[in-house]
């Protein structure tokens, strides 16, 4: 049991979460001011709240309960309130207590008895759940392995937040009182069941922000131009559905409407008669602290933030931005901005546009986000030129750009496109990633079930931009592309690339392999394709060369027999302005809307395979291709006399799609065309599995299958982007059937992992007294040794060697042949400057060749010469474990010396790692055939090293305090291995991280 005397405030159980119906709250620790907050949150909670809080009519508390839930000693003692407005919504607190139910006193107590009492307008949010994971974290922190409660059998609400949330626990009934015990050891489940809460709960946030049914914007200015009334012209000019309100205090008195735009026109926020969903603010910086107070005193759930001046502006407008945030936060509000250019949502329920964007875009199933601004208006611009309109195959479902994204990020709207059924594919343009571990949670999740493309600036300078506050990556661009791919996210390199595979995605099935056709009338154009298809690593066919004179049927005909034969799995079409005589359409006389018709006519009958259109001065084909299909004729009424639209439903009509919260329904998709399916027929990938494998979040909403589409064909003005873009869908499908079986992290009944625990607190305590808080330092190799063998990690003795008698003596110990090796920073594992002297069989050998090391490398103080024990030959690698700020836990694996330091040539994943990423780990390198009996040689043991990968993996998962593994070299030879080198450092764990409970960034 912990000292009190000892543990000040804790600043860092404060944390600021989302609840269940998107709105926010913070949770802090109780403190002796609170005593007036205490005193009013208790008056206005229901009697029969108190009476289930303390089994009695309890009407009032007196001046002793006030100041025992007031004052703790934050160890044995805890408070947590929820707070909104500054005001308490409610609390819980543990006391200690030991096997008896009587308050400890002897250190090894490891029990508390937990108790809650949650405002009534608040029950219902998910504020007793999210403080019952925040203070379960409190008391695993303090040393407490259990908790105890006892519950009214009537109290069927506090009953299910404890039975609901994953942990182990007991149930006991006795003297009319229920009484729970409970495990505080996260669980598989616990985990799942909170990771499935904050899903819905951001989800519930973002939809909440793009689904207002009322918007005001503050900052109107009463002279058109301006950003606050180019917002407004934006939500006019959009159709939206809601309610608008001009706000701006420097309207004349009495002013009730504003002109031309004839909408209501107030001074103040508190005018409006009704609730305001969401409020555009466009006032300069200094004014903005106001108008967010106003926002939060009149119930606003979220704003959005034109205003600039913020961090983006230096350390000054940093902490204005920080401040400003803590104050959204406080009233419950999520925040977009500051600095930001605007959202839209396009379904035809709402019809949103609150930016600066000067049109609505089209209608359609791209989920777009953005941090830049600019980079917003490129996305929206080249989308709008290449499928403009509603249905087209460029719409979006939703736009975001969040400037500085002080609170709502790319990571909150992942979470709600991934259950979104208007959201086919996920764009994403990030400068910066704040929580680099969630986002590679939330990507993973969410690429399983629907495809995410990412596109990264500021990938090399090793800053974030200004106004972006985040971990600095010090692993290679290279690194973390790699890791985003293990995702299942598609990185690509620039924003056009982003629209190519977008398009690509948002209106093809995915490819069931790597096999490609390609046809057309222009030999030249066919082969820059197979070209490109060669250089992606693709697997193109012959191309098939058509005449320059063919006609649409011609095509039709083409490309119905490759997409019928069983040797494609896509095909890519070429075409250029035909010519010929007697054809049925005349050149530059619609001959694009010609083809395309012919196009779409053989792609229906064969919907599981991709098509891509290639095309060079044929704009009216891509035009034609990317716009929906025409409508049908009128059907048929169902009976002689039933009017038209009013008819039975019949089998084969499609099933009606689920509406868009909370009254809109998703744009409308032309039924002219058979539907496409969005994946390939049978096995994975497939877009409608119950729960993606590699999520592992049961308790997150399971999203509906993607819906089809009519027929849309992406075209493009050049072979290599047509290709670049398929290639993606390519490796992005084989990711998708590789998920679905993503392999297991592998049990070992040698790993001794509560040893190693207590030899890593043990360290911490001797290494870390003057090393500054979370400050790594070097574990002293026999220690280091110790504590690899617990996870059966075993190295290679290594003796000191300071004179060439110890050498002697140590050679003696180990047994000839030996190694003779310095350990100099500048020469270690550089055999090729002569610091690593092998096989030396007896001690008139040692003696020389001590001699020689040191007569040319320098005296043996310098050199720090040891002795160790010669192992079979094989092939020299090196293993790696690291904790990156921006990446996280990472393995890297490559082949010792010029391969992995000169060329780079290593692979990495992400930690925990299963064996199958282990496998493919190892082949995925270009030194790999080194391994497998390149030229001859024999193949070495490459299951030990998988196994030792693993242990690795194993090892740094399971202890957050170890944040770097070094072994290196390890010799992989024909039967087994040799670990000869190995370093470990270690340091505390920082005090959240993104296994603990749900909470949102602070920036």
């Amino acid at each position: 049991m912990q000292k009190s005397q000892d543990h000040a405030y804790p600043t860092h159980w404060e944390a600021d979460v989302v609840l269940r119906d998107g709105g926010t709250a913070r949770i802090r620790p109780i403190t002796p001011d609170d005593a007036e907050r205490l005193v009013s949150f208790y008056e206005q909670v229901s009697d029969e709240s108190k009476y289930y809080r303390f089994f009695a009519p309890y009407p009032r508390l007196s001046d002793r309960d006030v100041h025992r839930f007031t004052h703790h000693d934050y160890v044995d003692r805890v408070g947590l309130a929820a707070t909104v407005g500054g005001e308490f919504i409610a609390t819980v607190r543990y006391d200690r207590i030991n096997d008896q139910g009587l308050p400890a006193k002897d250190p090894e107590d490891d029990q508390a008895e937990v108790a809650f009492l949650v405002q009534d307008a608040h029950q219902g949010r998910g504020v007793a759940s999210a403080l019952l994971e925040h203070i379960a974290a409190v008391a695993r922190e303090r040393g407490i392995r259990r908790f105890a409660a006892e519950v009214l059998p009537a109290n069927s609400k506090m009953i299910k937040v404890f039975t609901d949330a994953g942990y182990t626990h007991k149930r006991t009934f006795e003297d009319g009182v229920v009484r729970l015990e409970f495990d505080l050891e996260p669980t598989e489940q616990s985990m799942a069941v909170m990771r499935g809460r904050e899903q819905r709960a951001e989800a519930r946030s973002v939809q909440r922000l793009l689904t207002p049914r009322s918007v005001a914007v503050i900052g109107t200015g009463r002279a058109p131009g301006g950003v606050g009334r180019t917002a407004l012209r934006s939500l006019l000019d959009s159709g939206f559905t809601g309610r608008v309100h001009a706000v701006n205090h420097a309207f004349p008195e009495g002013m009730q409407r504003l002109d031309p735009e004839g909408v209501p026109a107030v001074r103040a926020l508190r005018e409006i008669s009704e609730p305001v969903d969401l409020a555009v603010i466009a006032v300069p910086a200094d004014s903005v602290p106001d108008v967010v107070r106003d926002c939060g005193e009149h119930g606003v759930q979220g704003v959005l933030i034109l205003s600039s001046g913020y961090a983006e502006a230096g350390p000054d407008g940093r902490e204005r931005q920080r401040d400003l945030l803590r104050q959204a936060r406080s009233y419950g509000m999520r925040l977009i901005g500051p600095n930001a250019f605007g959202l839209i949502n396009t379904a035809p329920g709402v019809r949103l546009n609150a930016s600066l964007a000067p049109q609505m875009p089209g209608a359609g199933h791209i989920g777009l986000f953005t941090q830049s601004g600019a980079i917003g208006i490129a996305l929206l611009s080249g989308l709008h030129a290449r499928g403009p309109g509603d249905g087209g195959i460029a719409g979006i479902s939703a736009f975001v750009s969040a400037g500085n994204r002080a609170d709502v990020s790319g990571n909150d709207l992942l979470q709600y496109w991934y259950e979104d059924p208007d959201t086919d594919v996920v764009i994403l343009y990030l400068e910066s990633i704040g929580n680099p571990r969630k986002f590679a949670r939330l990507a993973r999740r969410t690429a399983a079930v629907k495809p995410v493309v990412v596109a990264r600036g500021a990938r090399h300078n090793g800053t974030a931009p200004p106004g972006h506050a985040v971990p600095t990556v010090r692993v290679p661009d290279s690194t973390v592309a790699a890791l985003m791919r293990q995702a299942g996210v598609i990185r690509v390199d620039t924003v056009t690339e982003l629209i190519d595979a977008g398009l690509l995605l948002a209106s093809q099935p995915l490819p069931a392999g790597s096999r490609i056709a390609i046809l057309g009338n222009s030999e030249s154009l066919a082969l820059l394709a197979y070209d490109a298809c060669l250089t992606e690593r693709l697997r193109p066919q012959r191309p098939h060369v058509l005449t320059s004179a063919a006609t649409p049927d011609d095509f039709r005909a083409a490309l119905a027999e490759a997409l019928a034969g069983d040797g494609c799995d896509a095909v890519v079409v070429t075409a250029i302005p035909w010519v010929g005589e007697g054809a049925a359409v005349s050149p530059g006389g619609g001959e694009g809307a010609a083809l395309a018709a012919a196009l779409r006519t053989a792609a229906e009958a064969h919907p599981e395979k991709p098509v891509t259109v290639v095309h060079l001065a044929m704009d009216e084909l891509a035009e034609t291709l990317a716009a929906p299909a025409p409508a049908p004729a009128p059907a048929p009424a169902s009976g002689p006399d039933a009017p038209a639209g009013d008819r039975a439903p019949r089998p084969e009509d499609p099933a009606p799609a689920p509406a868009r919260p909370p009254e809109s329904a998703p744009p409308p998709r032309s039924p002219s065309q058979p539907a496409r399916p969005l994946s390939p027929p049978g096995p994975p990938p497939t877009l409608a599995a119950p729960q993606p494998a590699p999520a592992r979040d049961p308790g997150a909403t399971t999203p509906p299958p993607r819906r089809a589409a009519p027929v849309r064909i992406p075209a493009y003005p050049a072979a290599e982007r047509a290709v670049r873009a398929l290639a993606e869908a390519v490796r992005y499908a084989a990711w998708r059937r590789e998920a679905a079986d993503p392999g297991r992290v592998p049990e070992y009944d040698d790993i001794q992992e509560a040893a190693a625990g207590a030899d890593i607190e043990h360290l911490l305590g001797r290494l870390t007294l003057d090393v500054p808080t979370g400050r790594s330092v070097p574990v002293p190799p026999e220690d280091a040794e110790a504590l690899l063998a617990r996870y059966g990690i075993h190295t290679r003795p290594v003796l000191a060697a300071p004179d060439p008698d110890t050498a002697v003596r140590a050679a003696a110990r180990l047994g000839y042949p030996v190694a003779l090796k310095t350990t100099a920073p500048h020469l270690r594992h550089r055999a090729d400057l002569g610091g690593v002297r092998l096989d030396i069989a007896g001690e008139r050998e040692l003696r020389r060749t001590y001699a020689e090391l040191t007569d040319f490398l320098g005296s043996p103080e310098e050199l720090r010469p040891v002795v160790q024990s010669m192992v079979p030959r094989g092939v020299d690698t090196v293993i790696r474990a690291a904790i990156d700020p921006a990446a996280g836990a990472v393995l890297s694996f490559g082949l010792a010396g010029a391969p992995s330091q000169l060329l780079g040539d290593i692979a990495h994943r992400l930690i925990p790692a299963t064996d199958r990423e282990v496998a493919e780990q190892i082949r995925s390198i270009r030194a790999a055939p080194m391994l497998f009996g390149w030229r001859g040689s024999q193949p070495v043991d490459t299951a030990a090293l998988a196994e030792l990968l693993l242990r690795v993996s194993r090892l740094v998962d399971d202890h957050p305090e170890v944040v770097g593994v070094d072994l290196e070299p390890v010799v992989v030879a024909a039967h087994g291995l040799s670990v000869l080198g190995a370093s470990v450092r270690l340091a505390r764990p920082p005090a959240t991280t993104d296994l603990g409970p749900r909470r949102l960034p602070v920036y």
